[in-house]
């Protein structure tokens, strides 16, 4: 049974935030050991990569066969069915589209000084993306991390998918093929992040890393950040459906469950203003759980991280989800649009009850890489913005120097930074010569 609220219930705000600071995931302290494996690549490069390829994957690898060959990649993707393939350029086609969109201009201005002022973006020549290996891996996020990294102008990109027992999904491959991908090495763990952070004779390092993976895979990211840019710190999945009376309570139960399949420790949280759909949909999800091919996982989520909330209505219910920061928020309300005025934190919100969350994870165009564990109150999701840098662009004419350089003057002097006022002294002084 789930954790059951209601916002009439006097002790609701204690409940409710003890499953806000509720820990969902169990991990281990692992950055001593993370720390060591990558002091080990930076000390022995690609040794060090194949030693514990070879210990955590079960794997033997030289440095010639640490990325897939051409061969090799054409041979695995043969084995894709057309339907397969084509669902999956289905799904390039609209993540490419949208990421577009995405693109910010340069502007340059003058202003009535005589000072030109702007800025400019230009991509990351390098990244690599970190996609989790074996049959579990995901081609979806190889598109997601992928395609965004192309459409900024990223002109070297990588993979890296560990291969446990040398398992290698096709799907993992085309997809990197359709995104543009220029290689695919079988390694993983902390050793593939440092791998990439600090590069190795055959890996050349890159310059930002994005990913999913377990928490050696993040605590590796944390000690790399400053070295390479990260994308973010990705937690156990969650989704938040704000729901009305109005809708079909089985649907409502697959949305739920869509993310309780994927770990025990994501958390799927039902919001709603009506008592009698609450019981319906938790009636439906328990019947549901009886023949999920995942039901041990999603039933053990549901159980443990579950959460069903009954408000006194929408306007509360969007008060709440605030306050959850999910990372998908589904709002299957008659008035989508007007519900979703009222939410200021989300990763990604669905708009209506034809809106399920899986079609963001495939299909829909917006990423699905997206932050999690409440950090949706001050981070966003993975756009082309994650592989650009935006550089400024100042001129100053004499004449706006003359305008604007006293008052750097001023403000140097009060810092104590004596050089700093007199390099533009000096060239106020040239100017005042020069019209003498």
């Amino acid at each position: 049974m789930p954790h059951f609220l209601k916002t009439l219930d006097a002790d609701f705000e204690a409940r409710f935030t003890a499953l806000l600071g509720m820990k969902r995931e169990d991990s281990p302290d692992v950055d001593a050991i993370v720390a060591g494996i990558i002091a080990d690549v930076r000390a022995r490069g690609d040794a060090a990569v194949i030693e514990l390829t070879a210990k955590f994957d079960r794997l033997e690898l030289t440095p010639e066969t640490l990325a897939f060959s051409e061969a090799e990649i054409a041979a695995e993707i043969a084995k894709v069915s057309a339907e397969d393939r084509a669902a999956l350029e289905l799904a390039a086609d609209r993540i490419r589209t949208y990421h577009a969109r995405q693109m910010p201009e340069d502007a340059l201005w003058t202003e009535e000084s005589g000072a030109s002022l702007g800025w400019r973006f230009t991509p990351v020549s390098a990244a690599g993306l970190y996609v989790p290996g074996g049959l579990a891996s995901y081609p979806s996020s190889v598109l997601m991390n992928a395609i965004p990294a192309k459409v900024a102008g990223v002109e070297r990109l990588v993979v890296v998918c560990p291969t446990p027992d040398g398992v290698v999904n096709p799907l993992v491959l085309l997809a990197a093929q359709i995104a543009g991908v220029d290689a695919v090495y079988r390694i993983g763990g902390a050793q593939a992040v440092a791998a990439l952070a600090y590069g190795t004779d055959t890996i050349a390092p890159v310059d930002k890393i994005t990913g999913p993976g377990n928490a050696f895979v993040a605590a590796a990211k944390r000690r790399v950040f400053g070295k390479v840019g990260i994308d973010m710190i990705a937690g156990p999945s969650e989704i938040l459906v704000i729901a009305d009376g109005d809708n079909n309570p089985d649907w409502i139960a697959l949305d739920l469950l869509s993310q309780a399949e994927h770990d025990q420790s994501a958390q799927s949280i039902l919001i709603t203003p009506d008592a009698g759909f609450a019981d319906a949909v938790v009636a439906a999800v328990d019947k549901r759980l009886e023949t999920l091919e995942r039901r041990a996982i999603a039933g053990e989520s549901w159980r443990e991280n579950g959460v069903v909330i009954v408000t006194r209505d929408l306007t509360e219910a969007a008060a709440l989800s605030d306050r959850f920061a999910p990372e998908h928020l589904e709002l299957c309300v008659a008035d989508p649009e007007g519900l979703s005025a009222q939410i200021h934190h989300a990763g990604a919100i669905f708009l209506g009850a034809y809106t399920p969350e899986a079609i963001g994870d495939y299909v829909g165009g917006p990423n699905h890489v997206l932050p999690t564990a409440r950090s949706a109150r001050f981070s966003s999701g993975l756009s082309v913005l994650d592989f650009l840098k935006r550089t400024t662009l100042a001129r100053m004419t004499p004449a706006a120097l003359k305008a604007i350089g006293p008052a750097a003057e001023r403000l140097a002097q009060s810092e104590s930074l004596q050089a700093h006022g007199l390099s533009v002294t000096a060239r106020l002084a040239a100017l005042n010569e020069g019209e003498a």
